[in-house]
């Protein structure tokens, strides 16, 4: 059989399908467990039954390559300051009214996927671009499974790491052949109520805990999670505590939470960004119920930003933004003033890559 890594971009077999006893196929890559004649497309829109079998549809093609900070994913603990380079590919099995990437995570036409990289090209590119880890992110990375495992292999194979920016809304049966090959992961925990997963998202929100639980028990992936914030949907301090408490008791309080601000987008154009004010009561509340490591984001706060030693209190990595301003830390990410270790993946000193994004062209990829 022909190697992934070596097939033309396009379409290939999926891994997570089983045919029902009416003829037709059932995806079982996430929970809803889409039913499909021959011909339909999933809701996802890059998953179809073709020719008898589930397919992949997206294989090997993206809506474009960049390289990012480790810290605009968000991967706080996760070698800090270092370059990742990122890319999605079209198509979403969520239906978030507020997503801040829906010209590709809704994309139903193959010009939004422009870039053409094999598996093995993707790790090269890394490695030349000097990048500590390749992030799958933009879209959910769950939605092109294939794609992601096949690439994850072949950075490892380089001493490349990968890294998972996802909403977690994966089926129990496709969850450990996914994360087998990711380092770490950031899952977006949209809210803490089933009605806003129900009328906002047109998923569930059980899965997704799921799937955190489950991430953060049995498995060595690093794990973040953020929520973003949006103003009358899922801000209230009622919900924000619940949230904190669940994951103080189910994930740990060393598993870093960020919460972020909301600007209008998409459907939800007539809701107002959110207020500084109301992140920093998100982290007040979430360092009460217990977790270590909060952050504030995608407004100005250098105070929510930074990172703080659970033991001491003291500043130990200064950020501004994506810049990091301040390292305090050991070679073994130990505290140099009390010597606790923090929670995460690190190296000898910071990255140095910064706030820059620079993008990258494959070769052969359409100017």
């Amino acid at each position: 059989m022909t190697p992934r890594q070596e097939i033309e971009p396009g379409t290939v077999s999926g891994r997570w399908w089983h045919r029902l006893g009416d003829g037709r196929l059932q995806c079982d890559l996430c929970p809803r467990y889409c039913r499909l004649h021959e011909g339909q497309k999933g809701f996802c829109f890059v998953r179809e039954a073709r020719n008898g079998e589930i397919v992949l549809t997206s294989y090997g093609r993206a809506s474009g390559f960049c390289i990012d900070p480790i810290e605009k994913k968000p991967l706080n603990h996760f070698y800090p300051g270092s370059s990742v380079l990122s890319f999605g590919t079209a198509g979403c099995n969520l239906g978030c009214r507020f997503c801040q990437n829906w010209d590709i995570s809704k994309a139903r036409e193959s010009r939004t996927l422009a870039s053409h990289a094999s598996p093995r090209r993707v790790a090269e590119a890394a490695v030349d671009a000097g990048c500590t880890s390749i992030a799958f992110t933009y879209t959910d990375p769950v939605t092109f499974a294939e794609y992601a495992i096949d690439c994850a292999q072949e950075a490892h194979a380089l001493g490349v790491r990968t890294v998972a920016v996802s909403a977690g809304y994966i089926s129990p049966e496709a969850r450990a052949g996914f994360f087998r090959c990711i380092d770490a992961a950031n899952i977006d925990l949209k809210a803490f109520t089933e009605r806003f997963y129900d009328k906002v998202c047109f998923a569930h929100l059980t899965p997704v805990l799921d799937t955190l639980e489950w991430l953060a028990r049995e498995t060595r992936v690093w794990l973040e999670v953020t929520t973003l914030i949006i103003p009358g949907q899922n801000d209230s301090e009622d919900e924000i505590a619940r949230l904190c408490g669940w994951a103080a008791e189910r994930l740990g309080p060393d598993v870093p939470l960020h919460f972020t601000g909301f600007h209008p987008d998409f459907k939800m154009t007539d809701v107002p960004p959110t207020p500084i004010a109301t992140l920093r009561r998100a982290r007040r509340q979430a360092k009460a119920a217990g977790m270590k490591h909060v952050y504030t984001g995608n407004l100005p706060d250098q105070e929510g930003q930074s990172t703080y030693c659970a033991a001491c209190g003291g500043r130990v990595i200064g950020r501004d933004g994506y810049e990091i301003t301040a390292w305090h830390l050991d070679g073994d990410g130990r505290c140099l003033d009390c010597g606790h270790r923090l929670a995460g993946r690190f190296a000898e000193g910071s990255g140095r890559w910064g706030a820059t994004r620079r993008v990258v062209r494959m070769p052969g990829a359409p100017s």
